[in-house]
Formats: structure tokens, sequence, C-alpha cells
């Protein structure tokens, strides 16, 4: 089955495609964005995507073989931006995208252990190269360290119960059995899977994904000529709110404490709001991709 990517009409439309431009995909995936880019920059618009994951670089290259020549994918971290940009020769570009969910392929893969509902290794990494794995997390933190993980970045509200669990537990050594842990303590019976919160809080520390966004944007801002857009999808509140807060500063002058009588910071706005409100997907694009259902577009404009 073929990716669907999310809110792609609004995505094309928010970075204001154009002929010959140059777009940058940081998190390209299975390219399903970056295709639908170089088709509305033809003839000459060119693309650069990045990915941390392999499989994910290999798709698309597969998906995007057509535009020889126009199209360089690179394995690397947005951590990484301005670098790789300038290596690739795409700077002062007309748009950036980041679609922060993660790819079917990734999920359905049992051995990626991404899943509550298959049975893997306590896996999570999109960089198989990296040391981290959830393994780690479950097993070896401190309970008071692991109860802060499901907390701060699942905001689960039964955290430090569900920590201790986890340690009484241990070893835990498959996500079958992590996800039964953590139902015999938050319950069943609810709209989501009793381990979701968890599941996506192990999987944020393992990838480090707050702290990579917060470090990625501003380079991405560095990168945009004056009038070039920024795109970003996010799927959970703890995104949405990095996106949100990175564009208010971006969008204001003086950043200074309200208290201060005088600007100390100058600091000068590079960013303009477009989307005051993120943009959602339609009832008729989450009936047909229901994965799509919590995606939030925000996007801002490079100001001169």
């Amino acid at each position: 089955m073929q990716h669907i990517p999310v809110l792609l009409k609004e995505v094309i439309e928010g970075l204001a495609v154009k002929p010959g431009g140059l777009y940058i995909d940081a998190t390209v995936g299975e390219g399903g964005h970056a295709e639908a880019i170089l088709e509305a920059s033809s003839p000459d618009g060119c693309l650069l995507g990045i990915d941390v994951d392999e499989e994910a670089i290999k798709r698309a290259s597969e998906r995007l073989s057509r535009f020889k020549g126009r199209v360089a994918l690179v394995k690397a971290s947005y951590t990484n931006l301005v670098n790789i940009a300038r290596k690739e020769g795409f700077l002062q570009v007309d748009g950036i995208l980041f679609d922060l969910g993660f790819a079917l392929f990734q999920v359905e893969d049992a051995k990626r252990g991404f899943s509550f509902y298959l049975n893997g290794p306590l896996d999570m990494r999109y960089d198989r190269a990296s040391k981290l794995s959830a393994y780690h997390i479950v097993n070896r933190l401190p309970e008071e360290e692991l109860a802060d993980i499901i907390w701060k970045y699942g905001e689960e509200p039964k955290a430090k119960r569900v920590a201790k669990a986890i340690v009484q537990a241990r070893p835990i050594r498959s996500t079958l059995e992590l996800a039964r842990v953590v139902e015999q303590v938050v319950g069943s019976g609810g709209k989501i899977h009793p381990a979701t919160k968890v599941f996506q809080a192990i999987r944020i520390a393992v990838n480090q994904e707050l702290d990579n966004l917060k470090e990625a944007l501003p380079q991405a801002v560095e990168l945009l000529k004056p009038g070039g857009r920024l795109a970003v999808i996010s799927f959970h509140s703890l995104e949405d709110r990095v996106v949100k807060e990175f564009f208010r500063q971006e969008s204001r002058d003086c950043i200074c404490p309200p208290e201060l009588p005088v600007c100390m910071c100058h600091h000068k706005a590079t960013l303009k709001v477009i989307t005051p409100k993120p943009i959602k997907p339609s009832a008729q694009e989450v009936e047909t991709n229901p994965r799509s259902r919590s995606a939030k577009l925000r996007i801002a404009e490079r100001r001169p």
C-alpha cells in the first residue's frame, strides 16, 4: 500500500509552489509530498529530500526516480539542515516542509518496534544507526526518570504508576509485553489504545523529536529567501506547541519580558504567520485516510 501524504493540496498551496523553485522536504519519508512539489514546480524546479531513515530514502528514491536531475536525497538528520543544504546547493530556497508524522512502513514493520499491535523488539529508532533504543529506556532508566518521560512526552495522567509497573516487570523485551504492562495500569475501553501515550513518549525520547525540531526550525528560516514559505505538519499537541511558539516568537520584533521598560534583546521579526490557526484535514480526507485526523498544518513566510 502506497503512503498517502497528509494535507497534500494544502501543503502545495501553502508553500506557493511555482515552476523553477527550490524546495526542501526535511522529512521526505516515502516521497509523497516531494512528488507533488516536484510536479507543481515543473519543468525545472528542484527538491532536496532529507530523512534519517535509510529505508525512507530508498522508498523515496524509487518514487521520485522519474524526476532525475531535479531531486537530491540525503540520509541525515534535519538537525544538520543548513550544512546539508549548503553542500547540495540549496541556499535561498522558496519553501521548506517538515512532515512530523511517522510513515506507514515504519509502523507496519514489527521489527521496528513502533506498534503496540504487532509483536516486535523494543526498538522505535528512525535512525537504525542510533545507539539509543526503546529497550534502553524501558529497561535501564531509573523509575523517576522513566515517569518523567511518560508524563512529559506522552501526557499520560498515570505516568508514575505506569513507570512503577514497568520497573517491576523488567526485563521487558517486546512491544506486546510493554503494551500489556501499560494496559494493566491504564485500563481499556477508551477511544485510543491504552498504550498509545506511553509508546508516543518513548518514541519521542528515543528519537529526541522535540529537541531536534527546536534545533531545526531556526535553520529553516535561515535558508528561506524573502517571501519563501515554511510549512510544518504536526500530529500531537507537543509538536504543535513547539511550532506555534516558534512562529509566534519569530513574528515579533522585541521578545523581552514585558516587565522590562526598554528592549534589550534587539530581536527582529523573521517570519510572517500565514496561518493564525492551524489547517486541519477535511472530513473527506479523514474518511479516506483516518491517520490524518490529528494532523495540523502551520505556515509562515520569510520576511524581507
